[in-house]
């Protein structure tokens, strides 16, 4: 943060010039290392937070746009958030509350069809693309249809690979209620698929 200060010269009016706000008020908490800074933070999360809000949202685009909300507001809250042991889990909660809050709900997400050249891009070469794609629609429909929460929990656990204790911290409930959540959303997902086969 910088702190504008008057200047003047004799053939001039007075011109601003700005110091560093430890010149004028001593070092901060965050340079005697006492605290996180937000840039580090960012640098080594956000892409982690990316892939996190896609898999939650299924859409890239509405996915960046919920990760530059959540960090402006936390960039807002940055000295209280900077005194916690792992920030980015903090930051992973906020995310996660912005998907699950009503505000975002507006969102249209639908499905963008692509050219045979971007499948073919993506696709593995020992096997045919369409099977993948199909597995892969498949599974993004099954994951939709959970509650909010229930998905939550099955894309922290199995994508992100946090442990219960940890979705608990992003989600701000118990361990035993992120289990209940995983064990619901599981036995769905199986009926599901037993339903998908016969």
């Amino acid at each position: 943060m910088s702190v504008w200060t008057q200047t003047s010269r004799p053939d001039s009016a007075a011109i601003p010039v700005v110091r560093p706000l430890h010149a004028v008020t001593g070092p901060s908490p965050a340079e005697d290392g006492a605290t996180h800074h937000l840039d580090d933070v960012v640098r080594a999360h956000l892409p982690g937070l990316l892939r996190y809000a896609t898999v939650l949202t299924g859409d890239g685009h509405t996915a960046a746009d919920l990760v530059q909300e959540v960090l402006l507001r936390a960039h807002v809250r940055w000295t209280r958030i900077s005194l916690m042991d792992r920030p980015d889990l903090y930051l992973r909660r906020m995310v996660t509350n912005e998907h699950l809050s009503w505000r975002r709900r507006w969102h249209v997400r639908t499905v963008h069809p692509s050219t045979e050249e971007v499948l073919a891009a993506h696709a593995d070469p020992t096997r045919d693309h369409a099977h993948r794609v199909v597995e892969d629609d498949a599974m993004w429909e099954r994951l939709a249809a959970l509650p909010p929460r229930q998905r939550t929990v099955l894309v922290l656990r199995y994508y992100e690979g946090l442990a219960d204790l940890e979705i608990a911290q992003v989600l701000g409930t118990s361990a035993a209620t992120v289990r209940s959540h995983a064990s619901r959303a599981l036995a769905t997902l199986r009926v599901a698929d037993l339903t998908t086969e016969s």
